[in-house]
């Protein structure tokens, strides 16, 4: 009988991070010091909300929070400023922008034009997407069981950019991801100002893969429109 082959090392197998804000990160040592800060910053905006819209954050204090000097906590802040979550103030710091009312209405804009014409694209829809989207319905009803906001509005996310990538359009794709920090940082805010709103938004998700289900591309459009018209109307503080 052959001996058996030798098993891998641990270093050789690992599983792939998830797509939600929770993922398997590399030892800290192996993260670039400006990287370190960038994802500090973005954790701290859109998913902790420990830097409210408003908070002046200084190198200084950035710089001590991550554990490292201030040139990287200098390229890290350019960077977020270039994706509109900061402004920079020569020798002040960097000022936290709040969601305006404007930003509101060009995401939920954005996001009905691309959401609905791409869900009456992706009827019928093939198994593989239903089994998917299926999965993060899934995964939404467990993260709100469980009370971790974050993680259900990255399966929330994640079930509308399934449905967008299927219509196969790479610059609608391109398109619907710059959206997401945004979306990110006003469905938590949602979520916490309006918990029972998590049990809501699932069963309009299960409409519109019920929709889908049935091939049915009008009711799964109405759907979509039904159900990103009440987060507008919630986000305005308008809405239930």
């Amino acid at each position: 009988m052959p001996p058996a082959a030798p098993s891998a090392p641990p270093s050789a197998t690992s599983s792939a991070p998830s797509s939600g804000t929770a993922s398997a990160a590399p030892p800290t040592a192996a993260v670039p010091a400006a990287e370190r800060v960038y994802r500090h910053v973005k954790q701290a905006v859109l998913v902790d909300r420990r830097y409210e819209g408003g908070t002046l954050l200084t190198e200084g204090e950035l710089a001590d929070a991550v554990g490292v000097s201030r040139t990287p906590v200098r390229e890290a802040l350019l960077r977020l400023e270039t994706e509109g979550l900061l402004k920079l103030y020569p020798k002040k710091g960097a000022l936290v922008l709040p969601v305006s009312a404007q930003e509101i209405a060009d995401v939920i804009e954005t996001r009905l034009l691309v959401e609905e014409f791409t869900v009456r694209r992706a009827v019928p829809a093939p198994p593989g997407l239903l089994e998917r989207l299926a999965e993060l319905l899934e995964e939404q009803r467990r993260h709100a069981a469980g009370g971790d906001l974050a993680a259900m509005m990255a399966s929330d996310r994640g079930f509308h950019a399934e449905i967008v990538r299927s219509a196969g359009n790479a610059i609608l794709c391109r398109l619907y991801d710059q959206l997401r920090d945004r979306q990110l940082r006003m469905g938590v805010a949602l979520l916490h100002a309006h918990p029972e709103r998590a049990e809501r938004s699932i069963a309009e998700h299960a409409e519109i893969l019920d929709a889908l289900r049935a091939g049915d591309a009008e009711t799964a459009a109405a759907a979509v429109r039904g159900h990103v018209g009440r987060v507008e109307a919630l986000v305005r503080g308008s809405g239930r």
